[in-house]
């Protein structure tokens, strides 16, 4: 009887463990072929270079991404860079489906984003959600810039972390690869990179995983943006530690 209660207990905390793993990484490794284009397509919609956008859509799809999912990356980075550039990626992406179409290529869509059935306010939601990024709890007085203006805390709890990020269309894991590709290539955002940087750590994309990503970035948009972006994981690493 004993041993029966112990494989229980066993069983109940793998699945528990089962549960908080669906958002973080589960192999160590270099990044997949479909982050790797995850990082491409986000830096080249950031930056509003259409041109290589268009080759690194296509080869997204050869990679094995869904037209969702890459529909959610160019969605997801307007929180980051802004709706023109998001639009505009998304209709580069609608001009590339397109022109496969007539090729014969049929594209698999993938799964839409679940509704959201709880009743539960998004605020509490999306604080919920940031505690899960971060690994810290989301409580006492506000500071900084959500004291400074306590409007745009509501609308990064209510919306971003609510609204996107509770789209199961993508794990956490990938919708940080893209805010940190969006973050690096546009620059000039070092606080909120290396924020979001440690999130990554959090989620269990590896040093390793990081720099690789950074490599991409210097690929499609510039050694500059990445070398920043360097400097910035080296402080994220520092201060973990």
């Amino acid at each position: 009887m004993r041993a029966i209660f112990s494989v229980m207990i066993v069983g109940c905390f793998i699945t528990f463990n089962q549960l908080n793993a669906q958002n973080r990484m589960s192999q160590p490794g270099p990044l997949s072929p479909k982050q790797q284009n995850i990082v491409v397509i986000s830096s080249l919609a950031a930056t509003g270079n259409l041109q290589k956008l268009m080759p690194a859509l296509n080869a997204g799809l050869d990679a094995g991404l869904t037209v969702n999912e890459i529909k959610e990356v160019l969605v997801h980075l307007y929180a980051y860079c802004g709706f023109p550039r998001s639009i505009r990626g998304l209709q580069t992406f609608m001009t590339v489906l397109d022109e496969r179409k007539k090729k014969g290529i049929t594209d698999k869509m993938g799964k839409d984003a679940s509704s959201i059935t709880t009743s539960e306010p998004k605020y509490e939601r999306g604080k919920k959600v940031l505690e899960q990024l971060t690994g810290q709890p989301e409580t006492g007085p506000k500071r900084g810039y959500s004291a400074f203006s306590p409007e745009i805390d509501v609308f990064l709890k209510e919306h971003l972390f609510a609204d996107l990020f509770e789209r199961d269309v993508f794990s956490y894991t990938d919708r940080e690869l893209t805010t940190i590709s969006v973050l690096t290539s546009i620059g000039g955002v070092e606080p909120m990179l290396q924020s979001h940087l440690s999130i990554c750590l959090h989620l269990g994309l590896t040093e390793e995983q990081l720099k690789q990503a950074l490599s991409l970035i210097e690929t499609a948009v510039g050694k500059a943006e990445a070398e920043a972006g360097r400097t910035v994981l080296v402080q994220a690493i520092s201060s973990r530690r």
